[in-house]
């Protein structure tokens, strides 16, 4: 059995954030809360009240307090899975499997929300909503979610990474002709990439990895706060 790539990169993520976590979360816990926040303590605490702030507004206070522990995790892990082929690592974002399981925990969130606000009669009724004979639409209407999520993410990342494999069998072609030109040889360096592929990375890396990440964190917000009664939200 052919262990992929992907594996190996979850691993050492996986690895990399619980000891990231645990030496910040120790860090934080020895911070004199009167004194002024430095270091890296200063833009975590940033980054976490935004990300609260943002929940808050979304599902209200209470659920905030509980939701906003996974959106910062799976804002951390997320970007770093879209961003990994930057290090030479294979994106596990551009891998169906983890995208989809991604979208899966979400969608468990969103039917949990629809059990405890509205009950399991109701929840089984909107499939019958407004006729019986919309059943078989309701359904694939209920897990369409999951399956535009994951497939959004994947594409956009695998999309990113095939864009920059051709980049660099462009550059290297072009490497390969203008060696050839001056020097008469060929197969050489890629020193064309140097020179056009940063600007490249960053935005089909960074800047598209940013953005995919921002819009499956938001909508796993606002899934599960439009299931929410309003007077819930505002509490």
């Amino acid at each position: 059995m052919t262990i992929q790539s992907d594996v190996y990169t979850i691993i050492l993520l996986t690895i990399v954030l619980s000891v990231a976590i645990i030496l910040i979360s120790k860090k934080i816990q020895k911070t004199d809360p009167l004194e002024k926040p430095r270091g890296i303590i200063l833009p975590v605490l940033v980054g976490v009240e935004m990300v609260h702030r943002n929940v808050t507004s979304n599902v209200g206070k209470e659920t905030a307090d509980k939701l906003t522990p996974y959106i910062i995790v799976l804002w951390v892990y997320i970007f770093l899975c879209n961003i990994a082929g930057l290090f030479g690592l294979a994106s596990p974002t551009a891998n169906l499997s983890v995208t989809l399981l991604l979208a899966f925990i979400t969608w468990v969130l969103i039917q949990i929300t629809e059990f405890k606000y509205s009950g399991v009669k109701a929840w089984f009724h909107a499939f019958l909503e407004p006729l019986p004979v919309m059943l078989p639409m309701n359904i694939i209407g209920k897990f369409s979610t999951m399956a535009s999520m994951s497939l959004r993410l994947f594409g956009n990342i695998l999309c990113g990474g095939i864009m920059m494999q051709l980049i660099y069998s462009a550059t290297q072609a072009l490497s390969n002709k203008i060696a050839g030109a001056l020097f008469k040889t060929e197969n050489v360096f890629n020193f064309v990439a140097p020179v056009i592929a940063p600007l490249l990375h960053a935005y089909f890396d960074v800047f598209a990895g940013f953005i995919q990440t921002l819009v499956f964190c938001t909508l796993t917000m606002v899934l599960i706060g439009n299931d929410m009664p309003e007077e819930i939200k505002k509490f």
